[in-house]
């Protein structure tokens, strides 16, 4: 095993690292807001999905069956949960 003498300083680079990276979310377009309403209204249980989404200074692309819950607003993706507000994209997978 190699001889680490500063433990820790790597997870600590990484999370400045990812602070570093962050970003201000950037405002939808009317347009793009009917197009994500629309396909929100689509989904069904289970359906197999892809949303791009905004969290905590960050965009990340995720894949996988969902669950919704339109009167809280919450999309449900793996063990994930999205709020309406932050899908930058969405679409259905088939």
């Amino acid at each position: 095993m190699p001889f680490d003498a500063l433990k820790g300083l790597g997870d600590a680079l990484r999370m400045k690292e990812y602070e570093h990276d962050r970003v201000c979310k950037s405002d939808l377009s009317e347009e793009k807001i009917l197009e994500i309403s629309s396909v929100l209204s689509s989904i069904n249980k289970n359906d197999l999905i892809e949303v791009n989404f905004f969290e905590d200074g960050h965009y990340f692309i995720e894949k996988g069956k969902c669950n919704i819950d339109i009167a809280n607003r919450k999309l449900f993706v793996k063990n994930i949960t999205i709020d309406f507000e932050q899908i930058f994209d969405i679409k259905i997978i088939k």
